[in-house]
């Protein structure tokens, strides 16, 4: 009797745990490794990155506006020391982890916290993040200290981002 009722808990007890580390290991996370986005990540993003600013650029190797937009990412990225940048390879058509890592390299995102959904069931991850979502890249999701956010379709230009930074700045003073 003793060991059916053991076998009751522990599988829940090793799933709870596996959850609460989740958000450490981000946080302790090298720069450059590419980080399997699966069930649970996005809520382990926001939660490594409470209280503070964060930018969440879902991106695709196959997305032409995402090659032209990722050197500016980049660039903005070297320009702004507040600039807290997720990325996340959420190319409908699933992509090989060393041309995700080879397209970060060419762009010089290599360095930033870079995720690669890794789920079969790729419409679950999108619902996580937005039931709303259909998939459509680049897609940029701005987190604010609050925890608000916005979304915004497309490409996004430099000076937007510019300005929801200062934007957040000011709202901390």
């Amino acid at each position: 009797m003793k060991r059916r009722t053991m076998r009751r808990w522990i599988l829940p007890v090793i799933l709870a745990a596996a959850a609460l580390a989740l958000p450490d290991a981000i946080g302790s996370a090298s720069p450059g490794e590419l980080h399997e986005f699966v069930r649970g990540s996005w809520k382990a993003i926001r939660h490594a990155h409470a209280g503070r600013p964060v930018v969440v650029h879902f991106w695709g190797v196959t997305c032409g506006p995402c090659q032209v937009e990722m050197p500016r990412w980049d660039k903005l990225l070297h320009e702004r020391a507040d600039l807290e940048l997720v990325t996340v390879n959420a190319d409908l058509v699933p992509d090989d982890p060393g041309a995700v890592s080879n397209m970060l390299a060419e762009t010089g995102l290599a360095g930033a916290e870079n995720w690669m959904f890794n789920d079969g069931f790729v419409e679950r991850l999108r619902f996580e993040i937005d039931p709303q979502w259909q998939g459509e890249i680049p897609l940029t999701v701005l987190i604010g200290r609050d925890g608000g956010t916005t979304t915004i379709e497309g490409v996004v230009e430099p000076d937007v981002i510019r300005t929801w930074l200062d934007g957040q700045v000011q709202a901390s003073k």
